[in-house]
């Protein structure tokens, strides 16, 4: 017999590899890495500090020399600001937010759906009409209102999304644990008096999780639009701190003469999303047992 270790090797080796056969999927892999990477390291990959202003020298185009030498390749903004260096520093509130929000709604709806899907009657419908509630109120609305009254922050913008986003996770977990706790080994369990925490933990919660894995990874990329969206309007972190949607807020004052402003800002978004969207594909497809090649 194998030992787990081994075994447990060999099973990521094999996913590993049917992950690689999707280009798609692996060309998302390697985006999210790379951008991963250049926040984490912003203060040893950023050329210049992106809250230094020269207002002698704003607006300057992409590949612009300064006095001393150095060059822009993207140029400077309104305020004289190197709009690589905030471009680079903006991949760090994105994906804090987007990571931090997923956990606190992936968890939330992960312990919904879980209760929801294996007690069912009483349980299921109260959790259940509490997921219709919280779908009826749009997001927008509701996060104008909460950040009005909490004041816009950073931990403020990661409280309205995590605690508004449970809902796809609960519904998805409760659709996957509705079949799993029909499986002979659950009624197995059960009939030997397994109780019923023990069963959701060491044997349901291992089989829902995948479905929640995919989930997780493709609201990623709509929380970082949310996130986008918010600082566009205001509602976001707040200056000088740099932020994609801030700088897109910034740049549609001057699209018509200085297009690289909400232009780059942009670009980061959407590949930023783009990447984690085709990540998500793929793992969902090579996790998918229908769907293996």
């Amino acid at each position: 017999m194998a030992h787990p270790a081994a075994q447990g090797r060999r099973e990521w080796l094999a996913f590993s590899r049917r992950l690689a056969r999707r280009r798609t999927a692996l060309f998302g892999a390697v985006v999210v890495a790379v951008v991963l990477a250049v926040a984490l390291a912003a203060p040893l990959v950023s050329p210049f500090d992106p809250l230094g202003q020269d207002l002698e020298n704003r607006l300057k185009p992409p590949g612009w020399q300064d006095g001393a030498g150095y060059i822009h390749p993207l140029g400077t903004d309104h305020l004289g600001r190197d709009i690589l260096a905030r471009v680079i520093f903006g991949a760090r509130p994105a994906l804090l937010v987007g990571v931090a929000a997923v956990l606190i709604s992936g968890v939330l709806g992960m312990i919904a759906g879980l209760l929801s899907g294996y007690f069912g009657g009483p349980v299921d419908d109260v959790l259940m009409r509490l997921a219709d509630i919280q779908l009826a109120f749009p997001f927008i609305l509701l996060a104008i209102a909460v950040i009005g009254v909490l004041g816009p922050s950073l931990v403020t913008i990661i409280a309205v999304i995590g605690v508004s986003s449970w809902v796809i996770y609960a519904r998805v977990v409760r659709g996957a644990v509705l079949s799993i706790r029909e499986r002979e080994f659950i009624q197995a369990a059960q009939a030997l008096g397994v109780r019923d925490w023990r069963v959701l933990v060491r044997h349901i919660l291992p089989n829902a999780f995948t479905p929640w894995l995919v989930v997780a990874t493709l609201d990623m990329a709509r929380v970082i639009v949310i996130e986008s969206a918010l600082s566009f309007l205001g509602l976001g972190v707040q200056p000088p701190t740099p932020t994609w949607g801030g700088m897109l807020a910034d740049g549609r004052v001057y699209l018509s003469t200085a297009w690289w402003l909400a232009t780059f800002p942009g670009l980061a978004i959407l590949v930023a999303v783009l990447g984690i969207n085709l990540f998500g594909d793929g793992l969902r497809d090579t996790l998918d047992p229908r769907l293996k090649i």
